[in-house]
């Protein structure tokens, strides 16, 4: 048995990465309260039900906080469980209700929605460690059902940490998500040569051009070399997923090609995942077109 639990801010994307997951052939309940966990997959159990999506989240009230709990019950059942954790700036969270006009769980006729948002932050912010974050500030719902979809395709569950490469543009601001930022705007940009300004990291263009760069092999070491001496630490804190996000100014060139490069590396170690928030938005955008 398979089971996904949704939890994060009200505004964040939960209900698209639900119906991802409803669409995937997930059995999937909305707003339950966290103290029913075990019992709802004990019973979906028995009934034959091999993959399970469950939002739990703020409208569960204090019974959040048993939600550690009963994740540890389901563990010791050998019951493959993963959280993900929906995150997005304030400022992106108030837009969208104001948009949707939908109220949010903790509003009411003495509370603000700026107000609604930072209490909600601070009760989920023990669950934020759990498990997997996603940060949802800068993504359209298309590019959060991909991210989604990567996540519930994990090839190699048994892995003691995924880690996941996140190249993102600086001028786009850092994700939510980063555990360990990298600047990489140093680096020679090969934006500034027009036969490559419309091409991506992953261009083999784009790569000789980044590989002649004598500054470029020694970064790439200093890098690999901080990940393989931290990496056993993160992992002795029981951690599962790491993010690594790599940065430069647009999030096209070098960024993504570090990314890719560090990769390819640390796959044969542990499992690794690969995002591209700036390629995957500029694709998004131009299927828009």
């Amino acid at each position: 048995m398979k089971i996904v639990i949704i939890s994060g801010l009200s505004g964040s994307g939960k209900s698209v990465a639900l119906n991802v997951l409803e669409d995937a052939g997930y059995y999937c309940v909305d707003n339950l309260p966290a103290p029913m966990l075990v019992d709802l997959v004990s019973l979906l159990q028995q009934q034959g039900y091999a993959h399970i999506a469950v939002a739990v989240d703020i409208r569960s009230g204090d019974s959040i906080t048993a939600l550690p709990r009963q994740i540890d019950v389901l563990e010791r059942q050998s019951i493959e469980t993963k959280l993900v954790f929906f995150n997005a700036r304030t400022d992106i969270l108030i837009q969208r209700f104001s948009e949707t006009r939908r109220r949010h769980p903790l509003t009411d006729e003495n509370i603000t929605l700026d107000e609604a948002i930072r209490r909600e932050r601070e009760a989920l912010a023990s669950l934020g460690a759990l498990g997997h974050h996603i940060d949802t500030s800068s993504l359209q719902p298309n590019t959060l059902r991909i991210f989604v979809k990567e996540f519930i395709t994990d090839s190699n569950p048994t892995a003691q940490l995924t880690l996941l490469f996140e190249s993102f543009g600086f001028k786009y601001g850092i994700p939510l998500d980063a555990d360990l930022v990298f600047d990489v705007r140093c680096i020679p940009n090969p934006h500034y040569d027009p036969r490559l300004r419309d091409l991506t990291g992953q261009s083999p263009e784009v790569i000789r051009f980044l590989e002649a760069q004598p500054e470029v092999p020694k970064m790439v070491i200093d890098i690999r070399h901080f990940l393989d001496t931290w990496l056993p630490v993160y992992m002795r804190d029981n951690r599962v997923y790491l993010t690594v996000a790599i940065g430069c100014t647009g999030g096209q060139h070098r960024s993504v090609y570090f990314a890719e490069t560090l990769a390819a590396y640390f796959r044969d170690l542990t499992h690794v995942l690969i995002r591209h928030r700036s390629l995957t938005e500029a694709a998004t955008a131009h299927t828009r077109k």
